[in-house]
């Protein structure tokens, strides 16, 4: 057919990216998802079952006649306002300046809601930083109109920038943008408190907006934390400060399954971000936003909140302590997120490198995510071998039975090569 294209040299080859790329290795070796003889602890999301002192899970969905319809490309109204709410209790009492619904912008997860918002961003110079998430890679370099500028956070440092420093960086580099998860993943690392208001208050003076990726804000742990991190606590206008957050229930409600995520910014970004939807994805399910509703009712979510606080800080505790012992170093005690980064160079080969311990964990039945998948490289701009190479990532979202267990044959690995 003379003129016609063969269908498949229509389409480039796109390699899978971090936890996804770490399952699809495991497969090849026999791992299926959810199978019990498997630790996954590489998994991004945390245990999804019923968890003492939580709420039931929600386990029933009844659909409206008119949600069988197309619903708004930014979420259902109702879905809306309840989120402005949730944020206005937890960060905002007292604060002249409240969100409402037209702050809000519904997404089927928190990548389509990065997505969205990559599109509709000017053309400008965005900071990133190293290690971070593994999907930033594909929004910068998906994206031609942003400039990606590459901040490495070292070990030696607890992989935190100093907030003075990074004002430095924005004005030297002339960076619009700076993007971010925090609570960090994978380090674990929570900017908070004066230095998340330090944060805040630069992005004001200098005119550059922080994404915030705040999918983790309610695993918090420790003495320094009453409540989840937001840096919405420290924003004064909040249709005027160029703040930007990400977040929904897939993390902190334990819903990852429901691909229900926001974005809370400005009405005006909100209105972009919205155009952005109505070309890439159409807009949210309209029936599992009613269930979302449902689900930040103020009880409700508090009681969930602290429950996952109880049960994480226990496998977090258990996780350190149990690496620790077998010869893996933290560079510094995780604050938040339900990850363990931990350094292996010091173990014996091969290891003490993270694509190898992944390897041989495999042969254990363990997953793990190597380190220098977190070393966010738009355009393959860096060459060599990664600085990160040295690091692992352990997820502890598993439940308990299941993470120990995996961490037990973690501990017959390294005694075999002891």
């Amino acid at each position: 057919m003379t003129g016609i294209a063969e269908p498949m040299s229509a389409f480039r080859q796109l390699p899978f990216m971090g936890v996804i790329r770490v399952n699809e290795e495991a497969m090849k070796i026999g791992y299926r998802m959810g199978d019990p003889n498997w630790s996954n602890l590489g998994q991004g999301q945390p245990e999804v079952g019923v968890l003492q002192g939580a709420p039931p899970r929600y386990d029933h969905l009844d659909i409206d006649l008119n949600d069988h319809g197309y619903g708004p490309v930014e979420g259902l109204p109702e879905l809306r306002q309840a989120v402005a709410d949730h944020y206005n209790r937890l960060y905002r009492i007292g604060k002249s300046s409240q969100y409402t619904m037209e702050n809000v912008a519904i997404a089927a997860g928190g990548r389509l809601a990065l997505s969205r918002c990559g599109a509709t961003m000017a053309d400008i110079r965005l900071g990133y930083f190293t290690p971070d998430y593994t999907a930033y890679e594909d929004l910068l370099t998906t994206f031609d109109h942003l400039d990606p500028e590459w901040v490495e956070l070292t070990a030696d440092t607890a992989f935190r920038i100093d907030p003075g420093e990074l004002e430095a960086r924005v004005e030297r580099d002339g960076l619009g943008a700076l993007l971010i998860s925090n609570p960090c993943n994978p380090t674990g690392v929570v900017i908070h408190g004066e230095e998340l208001d330090a944060w805040v208050r630069m992005s004001r003076r200098r005119n550059c907006t922080l994404l915030m990726d705040e999918f983790y804000s309610h695993y918090v742990y420790g003495s320094a934390f009453d409540g989840p991190v937001s840096s919405a606590a420290y924003i004064e206008d909040v249709n005027e400060d160029p703040v930007v957050i990400f977040d929904g229930l897939t993390k902190c409600f334990r819903y990852p399954g429901w691909r229900v995520g926001w974005v809370l910014a400005p009405r005006g970004v909100i209105r972009s971000v919205t155009a952005a939807g109505s070309f890439l994805d159409g807009g949210p399910c309209r029936p599992i936003q009613r269930a979302a509703i449902e689900v930040l009712k103020p009880q409700r979510a508090d009681q969930e909140t602290d429950a996952v606080r109880k049960e994480f800080t226990i496998k977090q505790r258990l996780t350190i302590d149990s690496l620790t012992r077998l010869g893996v170093e933290f560079p510094g005690r995780p604050e938040g997120t339900f990850y363990a980064w931990g350094s292996v160079q010091n173990l014996p080969a091969p290891l003490n490198d993270g694509e190898g311990f992944m390897r041989e964990a495999f042969k254990h039945r363990v997953l793990t995510v190597p380190g220098e998948y977190f070393d966010v490289n738009p355009h393959r701009r860096r060459v060599g071998r990664s600085p990160l190479s040295g690091f692992v990532r352990f997820s502890f979202g598993p439940p308990r039975a299941n993470l120990q267990a995996g961490l037990d044959r973690l501990g017959e690995m390294l005694s075999s090569r002891r």
